[in-house]
């Protein structure tokens, strides 16, 4: 059963979801856009045999604060606190989408933080056509305007994310879900070639591997943290 709590990190409360052996290796999850910590529910427990995964709920999604103020850097520098509370040691992190943006943010600004890392299906920061995406009906388990904001950035990134990815210094590992996900494949695959030591890995199920065979996402993930 998942322990839960909420931790304070620069005004923000993150909450948090954690299984696993106490003394175990740090793992940490980060989310996709709309998403929580829920999300990694079919793959938590395969990982947790080995690790103590720490799944967050980003700023302005699930349990967690909606502040009304967003961005992709403001959510890294949360994780980034929140890594300071569980301690000055690195850790493995996974970002999913919108997650593994906030992770290669991290990753690239804090190297030493991080030792080894998971991109799932993550779009490599290059300027995109801008589509304006329609808000559901009824209530949402994450504050919309969220969307809007992340998104301007994932349509026109800053320059220098994509000059930063050559300081990540961790051990990476790029998971590709192929033709199915709406994510160009070709930008994932340069993603991987950017960062030193990247490598990249396509299982064929669409931008949610996690969910859609999350067998094969958990038998490549603890095959690659298993390297450490």
């Amino acid at each position: 059963m998942a322990e839960q709590r909420a931790t304070g990190v620069g005004g923000v409360r993150l909450a948090c979801r954690t299984w696993g052996p106490a003394a175990a290796p740090p793992l940490v999850l980060l989310h996709a856009l709309g998403e929580d910590a829920t999300d990694w529910a079919a793959v938590v427990p395969a990982l947790a045999r080995s690790r103590r995964v720490y799944a967050l709920d980003l700023r302005g999604h699930g349990r967690s604060d909606w502040p009304g103020e967003y961005s992709l850097e403001l959510m890294r520098d949360d994780v980034f606190r929140f890594l300071d509370v569980l301690g000055p040691g690195p850790v493995e992190l996974i970002g999913h989408s919108m997650g593994g943006v906030v992770a290669y943010l991290l990753a690239a600004g804090r190297p030493r933080r991080v030792s080894r890392l998971v991109l799932e299906d993550v779009p490599v920061p290059r300027p995109r056509e801008p589509v304006t995406p329609a808000r559901p009906d009824g209530p949402l388990g994450f504050d919309w305007e969220v969307v809007p904001a992340v998104r301007r950035q994932i349509d026109r990134p800053d320059p220098g994310w994509l000059e930063r990815l050559d300081r990540i210094t961790a051990e990476t590992l790029v998971l590709a879900g192929g033709p199915q996900s709406h994510v160009p494949q070709d930008g994932v695959a340069e993603l991987a070639r950017r960062i030193p030591r990247g490598r990249l890995v396509t299982v064929p199920v669409g931008h949610l591997i996690h969910r859609a065979a999350p067998e094969a996402f958990t038998e490549a993930v603890s095959a690659f943290l298993a390297e450490a």
